[in-house]
């Protein structure tokens, strides 16, 4: 990479492969949740990957590229670790939840950090289209984040404490 530009063409291409595979991922993160406010979550959610998703499809024409993905290693890493946490606690209940809150506030913060730097890079460039789609995919990634952080702070983890009841 020679140019910001590279690096932004870059780091869209690993955040739309970031939000295929978050698509990809969520059906198994809502069979494993228990409480009905993190199901509702992870349904929006889902509904939110698949907007980022079109919105990026979006911002690649918008600059004049065709979208493509490229493998982001982090996201798979966070994915894989979700995958574990699910097999390891082995049951429905507040711990698992509180897993499955904790491992996609993870995914949530990466997409803020990319989203926030891909964000700033096309303010810098002037590309407005692309400002408004990753303006509002940051505004979505946060609001996502603090959305799981009331669900755990208002009941998961109480009750993951408390052992499961």
């Amino acid at each position: 990479m020679k140019s910001l530009n590279d690096l932004f063409l870059h780091f869209l291409k690993d955040m739309y492969y970031a939000e295929q595979q978050t698509m990809r991922s969520l059906p198994q993160m809502v069979a494993a949740a228990q409480g009905e406010a993190l199901k509702k979550a992870l349904d929006a959610q889902a509904q939110a990957t698949r907007n980022h998703v079109a919105q990026l499809e979006k911002v690649f024409e918008s600059v004049g590229k065709r979208p493509e993905g490229a493998t982001c290693e982090a996201l798979l890493g966070m994915v894989k670790e979700a995958e574990d946490l699910l097999k390891e606690t082995g049951q429905a209940g507040p711990v698992q939840d509180a897993g499955v809150i904790a491992s996609l506030q993870a995914m949530h913060h990466y997409a803020i950090a990319r989203y926030g730097a891909l964000l700033a890079w096309a303010t810098q460039a002037g590309q407005q289209a692309a400002v408004t789609a990753l303006r509002q995919m940051l505004d979505s990634a946060k609001q996502a984040d603090e959305a799981l952080n009331q669900i755990a702070t208002k009941g998961t983890n109480q009750a993951a404490a408390s052992g499961g009841a």
